[in-house]
């Protein structure tokens, strides 16, 4: 078992940062309202040879597990390029046992779990082939590897532990690289509607809406980079 983990009323929680890794109402809709919603997908990779999408933080794979089976489900024609920075990996029979609730996403864990994952010291780039899908696991320090990425993405997923308990993934320069990341009129969404949040992102250049968060959380944070006039 990993050192950081433990587990509060079946939830799978970090005690570095002293949160879980999703909503303790239900992390899949979770994914599907904020990250998936919040981009405005599926419709936005409809018809698309490829698309891209990146995010701060794998944590439990149930993002990129929840996003795959959209993009299998609506048929769409290209590749998904899924790419996902990560500093404390959970091994795959804790990523098993936090997302046996959902056996919607099962089908597309067991063909994950059934390749060669790498480990918390294995610092670097591991891509990983699927159907339909290539998903590319960084690991180590955002702040160090996300310059050092060539990647250009459609969509962010800002999925790191809540601002207060974990900053490093919310700080200025880190954000300005998702910004320098991105496609214009590519997006970025968030569960987080702090309010140094949207300042940060408006910094670095996004045009920033709060939207309708999931469940009890009221609001969240959209954000679009608009191409800027010459």
């Amino acid at each position: 078992m990993t050192e950081d983990i433990y587990w509060r009323d079946g939830l799978i929680s970090s005690q570095k940062f002293d949160d879980s890794y999703f909503s303790h109402i239900d992390g899949f809709q979770e994914t599907q309202h904020v990250f998936l919603g919040g981009n405005q997908l599926p419709k936005r990779w409809i018809g698309q040879p490829h698309f891209a999408i990146a995010e701060l933080g794998f944590g439990t794979g149930l993002n990129f597990l929840t996003t795959w089976r959209a993009f299998r489900q609506t048929n769409a024609v290209g590749v998904l390029s899924f790419t996902s920075f990560e500093r404390y990996l959970i091994t795959p029979d804790e990523m098993q046992q936090a997302l046996i609730k959902w056996p919607e996403i099962q089908p597309y864990q067991e063909k994950l779990l059934a390749k060669d994952l790498p480990n918390p010291e294995q610092e670097g780039i591991h891509t990983i082939k699927l159907p339909q899908a290539e998903l590319t696991l960084i690991v180590g320090d955002a702040r160090e590897q996300l310059p050092k990425w060539e990647g250009q993405v459609n969509a962010w997923y800002l999925d790191g532990f809540a601002p207060n308990r974990n900053p490093e993934l919310w700080e200025e320069s880190l954000l300005q690289e998702v910004y320098n990341h991105t496609v214009p009129s590519g997006t970025a969404a968030t569960y987080s509607a702090a309010g140094q949040v949207r300042r940060t992102l408006q910094t670095v250049g996004f045009d920033v809406y709060k939207v309708d968060g999931f469940a009890n959380k009221r609001e969240m944070l959209v954000a679009q980079k608009l191409e800027k006039p010459q």
